[in-house]
C-alpha cells in the first residue's frame, strides 16, 4: 500500500503534470497533441502572426510568412514563405514544433506538403469578430503564455461589443462590399468582413451566399439595389478607380445617394487583432458618408 501511495503522490506532483502532453484543438477543431507547450512556432498567416505576438508568444515566432508586418517586431523574423507557397527546406531547418496556418487559405496541396514531412498543423481562422478573443486564448494556450493573453483577449471582446452596441440603432442599409473588380468579387456569409458589416449597422446584399469570396455579375448587383457601395482595394488609387467606375450606372440606389466608400484598408483582411481599430474606423467612416445618419 505504501508504494502504491508513493506511485500516487508521483503522479500527483507538479514534475508528473508537467510531463503530460499537451492536448488542445485549433481554430477549425482538430485536436492537436504536443509534448509541451510550442516554443518554435512558424507562422505561414500574416494574422496568425500578429495574434501570436498579442497573445504573448512572439519571442517564439522563429519562422513567418510575407506581409507579417504587424507589430513591428514580427518584420525581423526569417519570412520562408506565404499562405499560397513556402520553402519547405528552411521550414525544416528551423525545427518548428508547429506550423501555424491559415484556415481555409493554405491550400489542401501545400497542407499536405507541411504534413508528409511529419510537421504538426495548427489552423487558424476567424469568421466572426466575436471569435477573435477565443482564438487569441487557444494561440496562447498552444505557446504556454494564457496568463499574458488573457488580458488582451478581454480587451478586443470589449471592444468588439461596444462597437456593436454603438451601432445597435443602426438603419441597417444594404451594402454591397466590393473586394475585386474585374472579376466582380464580393463576400458572401462565412467571412469575417460580413461580421464588420453587420457590427457597422448595415447588412450585406449577398449575406445570402454561403461562399466566403463569391464572384458576382453586374446584373446580379443591379437586380439587389444596395443602399451603400463599399469598396475595399489593395491600395487607395484602385479604390478610386473602381469607385468612380459605379458611376457609370445612375439607376443604382448608392450611386444616386452618392454613398460609395473608397478603403484600403488591408488590416480588415488579414485576421489579426489590428481588425478591431480598424472595424472602428471604417464604421465611422461609413457613417459620415454622404446620405447617411
Amino acid at each position: 500500500m505504501a508504494a502504491a501511495a508513493l506511485l500516487l503522490a508521483a503522479a500527483a506532483s507538479p514534475a508528473a503534470a508537467a510531463a503530460a502532453p499537451l492536448q488542445l484543438q485549433d481554430d477549425d477543431g482538430d485536436l492537436l497533441t504536443l509534448a509541451q507547450p510550442a516554443h518554435r512556432i512558424v507562422s505561414l498567416a500574416p494574422g496568425a502572426t500578429a495574434m501570436l505576438f498579442a497573445a504573448g508568444a512572439g519571442a517564439y515566432v522563429i519562422g513567418t510568412s510575407r506581409y507579417s508586418d504587424e507589430p513591428e517586431a514580427a518584420r525581423r523574423v526569417e519570412r520562408v514563405g506565404d499562405a499560397l507557397s513556402f520553402d519547405l527546406e528552411r521550414i525544416l531547418a528551423l525545427h518548428p514544433d508547429v506550423v501555424v496556418v491559415w484556415g481555409g487559405g493554405t491550400s489542401p496541396t501545400q497542407l499536405a506538403r507541411l504534413q508528409g514531412v511529419g510537421l504538426r498543423i495548427y489552423r487558424h481562422r476567424l469568421t466572426r469578430l466575436d471569435d477573435l478573443a477565443p482564438s487569441l486564448l487557444r494561440l496562447a494556450r498552444l505557446a504556454g503564455t494564457e496568463s499574458q493573453a488573457r488580458p488582451a483577449a478581454a480587451l478586443y471582446a470589449q471592444r468588439i461589443a461596444a462597437l456593436r452596441a454603438a451601432y445597435r440603432q443602426a438603419p441597417n442599409d444594404s451594402l454591397l462590399l466590393e473586394v475585386w473588380d474585374r472579376p466582380l468579387y464580393t463576400i458572401g456569409r462565412p467571412q469575417v468582413m460580413n461580421d464588420v458589416i453587420e457590427a457597422c449597422g448595415y447588412r450585406n446584399v449577398y449575406e445570402d451566399l454561403d461562399i466566403p469570396s463569391p464572384a458576382v455579375t453586374l446584373e446580379s448587383v443591379l437586380a439587389r439595389d444596395p443602399a451603400v457601395i463599399l469598396v475595399l482595394a489593395p491600395e487607395a488609387a484602385s479604390g478610386d478607380r473602381w469607385a468612380a467606375a459605379w458611376r457609370a450606372y445612375p439607376t443604382l440606389r448608392a450611386v444616386r445617394s452618392q454613398r460609395i466608400v473608397a478603403w484600403s484598408d488591408q488590416r480588415l483582411s488579414r485576421l489579426g487583432p489590428s481588425i478591431v481599430e480598424a472595424a472602428e474606423a471604417l464604421c465611422r467612416a461609413l457613417r459620415a458618408a454622404p446620405g447617411d445618419s
